[in-house]
């Protein structure tokens, strides 16, 4: 008797055990993978990483060196509000939708699912950090938390978050300066302060961004963390550290700062955006001593965010983090540094729908390049396809980009679609298109042709060309008919 209860114990036991055993083995973490997304603004592909020598990004260069780079990425219109609309929600632009910075998708296009709600509705904690939608204010209920230095502190002016961002987010450092934003609205173009790191709004960021980290590297549940870089937008402000990495003498004007031969008159604008700045006239050329400040100004803020993301992708590896967390830095658009007389973006050439584009995928090896041809709004099926996520139906335009990812020689696209005002553009392996519509009619009135192996950095419109006659007539072919609607806002 005293044998049956030892081993009846002893079964009890096991059995107990078992249970508690099994038990754990269903709460084990969650195996999504985890979404960290550097967003930047402004930033033309002119990095280390990108065969360029004139600006310092080690940090970025290191990441691109563990990643697959894109070589040939397009947005899908050249200014920040709509380029962000577009890769958020993988819809294209129209006639009527997206058309600048003062995008809202909430009211645009109410019913789409952004791939950050996506997440969200699929289990991740989702969180934006910075500049991520344009407007602090749209869509919020997309994240789990919306943040941006500053703007949900206590203020005596009784503005909202959004207003009260938008009051102060030039964030002068110098005491001149910001009393002149403060009592006019406007201030410097740039501005080189001998301040820490942390000072302005990008460092706050980023002690925000690795505070998330050490906070979300201890949670059972997958994220999708954002670093939203307000730089290098102007002003151009940095610490005087970063821009004390480039002599003056290094920093030249671009060669082109000529129209190019043949521009219709519609390609060539005032750049509008520098002119709100104080010390920019109003119209015309800026001086030389000017540019060259403006370009170094540039320059040091692309190397004070290099240095932060360094930061950033520092913590995510001592946290062990990055062994599972897909890791994305790309731009809203490119920018102009005088190139064909033009400043900042907007416009429709090369050099402003041109963007960085970089992929760390942890279980795809990396230290590749591809010059598959990509747009912006391929980034949202891509996610989701990396996150096993199902989006949603009929509203995606873009192609998931896992099949370049994993081989890098392959091509998805044959031509890519940027918009800016009423200019339509189609990119292809060889040529940038671009035909200037009548809104109203739908008729060109103006249209350019660059070719890209002759002429990379579009300085000669041939258009007008005879031996150009049949390209243009095909590019134009597929604008109208592929994107017939867009055209016509239908």
């Amino acid at each position: 008797m005293k044998k049956k209860l030892i081993f009846l114990t002893v079964v009890i036991s096991l059995f107990t055990f078992s249970c508690k055993d099994n038990g754990s083995k269903k709460k084990t973490k969650n195996t999504k993978p985890n979404v960290l997304l550097i967003y930047m603004d402004d930033l033309r592909p002119q990095l280390g990483c990108y065969g360029q020598s004139q600006m310092y990004s080690p940090n970025i260069d290191k990441l691109a060196s563990e990643s697959i780079v894109f070589d040939e990425a397009y947005c899908n219109v050249p200014v920040c509000g709509a380029s962000r609309a577009c890769m958020l929600t993988g819809m294209y632009p129209t006639k009527n939708r997206f058309i600048n910075y003062n995008t809202f998708v909430s009211k645009e296009v109410p019913n789409a699912v952004s791939f950050a709600k996506l997440m969200k509705q699929n289990g991740y904690i989702t969180i934006s950090n910075g500049k991520i939608y344009h407007h602090l204010d749209d869509n919020m209920d997309d994240w789990d938390e919306v943040w941006r230095p500053y703007a949900f502190d206590k203020n005596d002016k009784g503005l909202a978050p959004t207003d009260y961002w938008q009051s102060l987010w030039r964030d002068y450092q110098l005491p001149e300066n910001h009393e002149e934003y403060v009592k006019t609205g406007t201030g410097p173009a740039f501005e080189k302060a001998d301040v820490p790191d942390h000072t302005y709004i990008d460092g706050i960021l980023t002690e925000k961004v690795i505070k998330d980290l050490k906070k979300l590297s201890k949670q059972d549940k997958p994220f999708l963390l954002t670093a939203g870089f307000i730089s290098n937008h102007l002003p151009f402000n940095a610490p005087a550290r970063h821009w004390d990495k480039y002599p003056d003498s290094s920093i030249k004007q671009p060669y082109n700062n000529f129209v190019p031969e043949n521009a219709p008159k519609e390609a060539i604008t005032n750049s509008p955006e520098l002119r709100q700045y104080s010390g920019i006239p109003r119209k015309g050329q800026v001086s030389d001593d000017t540019a060259k400040i403006l370009i170094h100004g540039y320059y040091a803020t692309v190397s004070y965010v290099d240095t932060l993301i360094g930061k950033i992708l520092k913590t995510l590896k001592e946290l062990g983090l990055d062994k599972n967390t897909v890791v994305m830095l790309v731009a809203d658009h490119g920018y102009n540094l005088q190139e064909h007389t033009l400043w900042a973006k907007y416009t429709s050439f090369r050099i402003t729908s041109k963007v960085p584009l970089i992929f760390k995928v942890p279980w795809i090896k990396g230290g590749k390049r591809s010059s598959s041809l990509v747009e912006l709004v391929d980034i949202y099926p891509t996610l989701a396809e990396l996150c096993g996520l199902t989006p949603p139906q009929g509203q995606l335009e873009g192609k998931s980009l896992v099949p370049v990812l994993k081989d890098p020689s392959k091509k998805i696209n044959d031509y890519v679609f940027t918009k800016t005002a009423n200019a339509f553009m189609l990119t292809t392996r060889q040529y940038g298109y671009t035909e200037y519509i009548n809104l109203k009619t739908g008729k060109p009135v103006a249209r350019m042709l660059y070719d890209h192996v002759k002429d990379p950095d579009e300085n000669v419109n041939v258009v007008g060309n005879p031996e150009y006659a049949g390209i243009v007539k095909r590019l134009s072919g597929i604008l109208h008919t592929k994107f017939k609607s867009n055209i016509s806002g239908d």
